[in-house]
This record gives C-alpha cells, sequence and structure tokens, in this order.
C-alpha cells in the first residue's frame, strides 16, 4: 500500500483566512474524517496547491494554443472572420462569465450523484488568488468524482474548441482555450487521483470542503 500522503503542502494556503460558511464545512468534514479514521480508514490528502495549479496553467496554454490554432489553419488555411476593437474585450467578458457557469457545472455534475442532490454541493471563493469554487459535501465513487471534476473541461473547452475549429470561427475557439486552460486545476486533480494505488479493500472519496482536490479515506 501506498504510504505516501500526497497533497497540497502549501502551508500558507492550508492555513488562509476561512469565511464563515467555510470554517463550519471544514469543521463538520474533520469530524467526519476523525470518525471515520475511528472505524479504521486512514486519511489520504489528494489536494493540489492553487499555485501548482496556476503554474501548470500557464504550461498547459502553450500546447492548446499550438493545438487548437494548428487544426483550425490545417481545415481553413485562413482567418475569414472578422475582427473588431472591441472583439477581445467581449472574449474575455464572455470568459468572466463562464468561470462562474464553470463552477456551476462542477455543482450540477456531482449533485447528480450526491444524496441530497443539490443541497450537498457548496461553493466559495479564494479571495486571495481569485478563485471560485465548488465542493461535494457528501462521499462520491471514483468515477462519480472524476466525471463531475472534468464535465467543465468537455463541456466549456474541449467541445468549443471543437466547434471552433470546424466552423471557422475563430473567437469560438479562443474561448474554448481559455476556458481548456481554466480546467488545469481540476486536471491535476483528476490526474493525482488517477495516479493514486491502493489495495485497500474499502475506498471512499470526498471532495476537500475548502482547498483543491479530494480525500480518499480507505482501510
Amino acid at each position: 500500500m501506498n504510504k505516501k500522503n500526497p497533497g497540497n503542502q502549501d502551508e500558507q494556503e492550508k492555513a488562509r483566512k476561512l469565511s464563515e460558511d467555510e470554517q463550519k464545512r471544514l469543521e463538520a468534514f474533520e469530524q467526519l474524517s476523525q470518525d471515520m479514521v475511528r472505524e479504521g480508514y486512514r486519511r489520504v490528502e489528494l489536494t493540489v496547491s492553487i499555485k501548482k495549479a496556476n503554474l501548470f496553467a500557464v504550461l498547459l496554454l502553450i500546447p492548446l494554443l499550438v493545438v487548437g490554432f494548428g487544426l483550425f489553419f490545417l481545415l481553413h488555411h485562413e482567418i475569414t472572420e472578422d475582427f473588431h476593437a472591441y472583439s477581445f474585450f467581449i472574449v474575455m467578458a464572455v470568459c468572466f462569465v463562464l468561470v462562474v457557469v464553470h463552477e456551476l457545472i462542477h455543482g450540477l455534475s456531482w449533485s447528480i450523484f450526491a444524496e441530497h442532490h443539490w443541497k450537498d454541493i457548496a461553493f466559495g471563493f479564494m479571495t486571495q488568488y481569485l478563485t471560485p469554487y465548488c465542493s461535494c459535501r457528501v462521499p462520491l465513487s471514483k468515477g462519480q468524482y472524476i466525471f463531475g471534476a472534468l464535465m467543465p473541461l468537455v463541456i466549456l473547452g474541449i467541445l468549443p474548441m471543437i466547434a471552433g475549429i470546424l466552423t471557422g470561427s475563430i473567437l469560438t475557439l479562443f474561448v474554448g482555450i481559455i476556458m481548456a486552460d481554466a480546467a488545469a486545476g481540476d486536471i491535476l486533480i483528476v490526474w493525482n487521483l488517477l495516479k493514486y494505488r491502493s489495495e485497500a479493500k474499502q475506498i471512499v472519496y470526498m471532495d476537500h470542503p475548502t482547498q483543491a482536490g479530494g480525500v480518499v479515506f480507505e482501510r
């Protein structure tokens, strides 16, 4: 069994000031964690540092641009779409709104599997990192967790990229690239989950209430 306890090692991030609602959710989560440990479970952190996620987003943007625009020009050879001085600002405004939609998609996806559906979903905002987030309060299976984590990438990133390439809309392609890059943290979270190996017979997956990523309880 993997004896390491991977996860967010940034103590400054973990010690950030929490809102009243976040503090209540964290206390409830820690109580649940203590109960499960008493029942013989081992807690394994699979959380991700926001700083690491932001660095990965910078690196991820390069292949997204190369692949996206490479396929676009391979298919269309030139840009026929009209551009205006305000086109850039429109794209940025659309992406700003889609950042909120990104979190709503997480919540809607996980609520499908949660016992009390939407009531088991919570939202928060990391002020110092200007990062909104969504959290599921109840246990999920590995597949359910991954499904909810990747749905914003698919709906807001991959599908618009494909649509922009096929229709010749460079603006749609650009929105898709930005939103796919905005899912860099989600990709890291899923990667951590997939690469973690355990020989435990019982495994419970929980979303961390105040940090990016999840926690595994196993016995």
